[in-house]
């Protein structure tokens, strides 16, 4: 078991590394966007070539198909209860519908914007970290899946690794915005931090051995997870945010994980 907790380890850090970040320094809006739309690439990199295809060589197409649309839609619904408790009593209108995550409020963060009301007023920061939990929670028990048969968990470890860099500066800026001090924001997110850990453990552990076709559907809805979390909150921030400039970095970020997968 050394492995698998030496592997959550390093994936979790980046929660605590990016909480520390948040609650000292304040980044360019576009470098945020940057590091979400690498993000993005790594993580599509992942689900395709890791969660969603060994879900299909388990279980098969209908079995893989079922789990990731469960996935999605499970994420999805409980993202949208996140975003409105982010920003509680916020009216839709025409112009704003499409604006992106209220959870996911780049402006705490960054240097050249003040916080939105999501922050200073709601609980942005704290449906950020309940969203980073949730899909993070599939996300490492797939990878000690991985890595207690043997299939390699690197892609997916470098994915998890940079979604939650972004995610927890972010998370923990708009926890800094609502007054929080920054050893209760540091311990929040350390505290997600070990939850995740546990999580790859318990993947390479009771789950790795079990029937092929049983975990199927975890690793699937591992994938539509991670999927609804890129559609819903991670790209529409980048792409409003970043120019031009995200187009390559989500390359960049697709291009890494896919040959980290050839490891």
């Amino acid at each position: 078991m050394i492995m698998p907790l030496f592997f959550g380890v390093i994936a979790s850090s980046a929660l605590i590394l990016g909480a520390v970040i948040g609650v000292r320094f304040e980044l360019p809006k576009r470098l945020l966007a940057i590091l979400l739309a690498f993000a993005a690439g790594s993580l599509i990199t992942a689900l395709a070539f890791e969660l969603f295809e060994d879900a299909y060589q388990r279980g098969g197409i209908v079995r893989a198909a079922l789990g990731l649309l469960g996935g999605a839609i499970v994420f999805t619904i409980l993202s949208a209860l996140l975003d409105r408790w982010a920003q509680p009593g916020a009216q839709a209108t025409p112009a704003d519908e499409y604006q992106g995550s209220a959870k996911l409020d780049t402006d705490a963060a960054a240097a050249d914007r003040k916080a939105t009301a999501a922050s200073t007023r709601g609980a942005a920061g704290m449906a950020l970290l309940a969203a980073v939990t949730l899909d993070g929670v599939p996300e490492n028990v797939a990878l000690g899946v991985s890595l207690g048969e043997g299939t390699g968990g690197l892609a997916l470890l470098a994915a998890i690794f940079v979604s939650n860099l972004p995610e927890a500066l972010v998370g923990a800026a708009s926890m800094r915005s609502q007054g929080r001090s920054a050893g209760s924001v540091i311990g929040l997110w350390f505290a997600c931090a070990v939850l995740l850990v546990a999580a790859v453990v318990v993947g390479a552990g009771p789950l790795s051995g079990t029937d092929p076709e049983a975990i199927s559907l975890p690793l699937a809805f591992a994938a539509g997870a991670v999927i609804a979390s890129l559609a819903d909150t991670l790209m529409p921030e980048a792409y409003e945010h970043g120019g031009p400039a995200v187009a390559i970095s989500t390359a960049a970020g697709f291009v890494l994980a896919f040959v980290l997968s050839l490891a």
